[in-house]
């Protein structure tokens, strides 16, 4: 997996591209905790990743909770390809990850 940095401000976007899962999810976790501080905003962008794992998933739950506790703050996900979007309905993970359609 490849990640691509964007950084605006408070915000900080990460291009994920390739596949999310067991291999590559330490890969997604030391980058979200590297770009943590003085992050109001991160968006994971989803537009080039094909497959993402339950380790993946662990990662997205860590971070969400993460923002959750700072109280300030937001993850947000987009461009969730359908396969994707199935896989966060399946787990119940639409209802938890601030997911953009």
């Amino acid at each position: 997996m490849n990640i691509e940095k964007k950084e605006n401000g408070n915000e900080i976007t990460l291009m994920l591209m390739g596949r999310l899962d067991t291999t590559t999810a330490p890969q997604l976790e030391a980058e979200i905790n590297a770009s943590l501080d003085g992050a109001q905003q991160m968006i994971l962008d989803f537009q080039d990743l094909e497959y993402l794992s339950s380790a993946g998933l662990r990662v997205l739950l860590s971070a969400h909770k993460t923002f959750m506790k700072r109280g300030s703050g937001q993850l947000r996900i987009r461009n969730v390809n359908e396969t994707i979007h199935e896989v966060f309905e399946v787990t119940g993970f639409l209802d938890i990850l601030n997911i953009e359609e």
